[in-house]
């Protein structure tokens, strides 16, 4: 399969599962009732790190439990005998992954509870969570069903980044108005800029 074959493959993937995710995110955000108690920071904080909880604990370790009992039941068992099937490689660097996809999922997960003010708004908290779990998953299993099968995962990386974007506007905006929300938007946007014109001239 070519490069070209390759990346419609990639783009296919990606078409069905955006709105898929879209759909699960809609779903949670209208169908939960206001959450009471979140016009504080504090609970809306709690309910973050709570939900950052699950994230790790259904993404983070039970890909640290995969790895694991493939090693205990192989002679992987001894991490110095090169010794990889390709079920761990792929565990293993689905585990790499998430580890740096969920700094970026909590760091913008904590930001959005600080500026969803009421138990309406927060309900995106949840719905972001839930998005993110589930394309971990579909990021995991396509993976194992062939690597660029993978790409199943991306709206959970596209909604971190939009997350994130969000909440940096919005800081942006507090110190120096749109003048703020500009600059941030134009930096990370040039910096996206130059790394694709970079790998384009290899």
């Amino acid at each position: 399969m070519d490069l070209g074959q390759q990346r419609r493959v990639l783009i296919s993937e990606i078409a069905i599962a955006f709105p898929v995710a879209i759909a699960l995110w809609c779903g949670i955000y209208f169908g939960l009732p206001p959450l009471a108690g979140m016009e504080e920071l504090v609970p809306r904080l709690v309910l973050a790190v709570k939900c950052g909880a699950l994230a790790a604990l259904f993404c983070l370790v039970t890909g640290i439990e995969a790895v694991a009992h493939e090693r205990l039941a192989s002679p992987a068992i001894d991490p110095l005998s090169d010794y990889v099937t390709r079920r761990l490689r792929i565990n293993q660097q689905y585990l790499q992954n998430t580890l740096e996809q969920l700094i970026v999922f909590g760091a913008g997960l904590l930001g959005l509870a600080v500026y969803c003010a009421d138990g309406v708004a927060i309900r995106a908290v949840p719905a972001v969570t839930a998005v993110w779990i589930a394309a971990r998953a579909a990021f995991w299993i396509g993976y194992h069903k062939g690597s660029l099968h993978r790409a199943a995962g991306a709206p959970g990386v596209m909604q971190s980044l939009l997350v994130l974007l969000y909440v940096s506007a919005r800081f942006g905006y507090e110190i120096a108005g749109w003048a703020g929300v500009a600059a941030i938007l134009i930096l990370f946007g040039g910096i996206e800029a130059f790394l694709v014109r970079a790998t384009r001239m290899r």
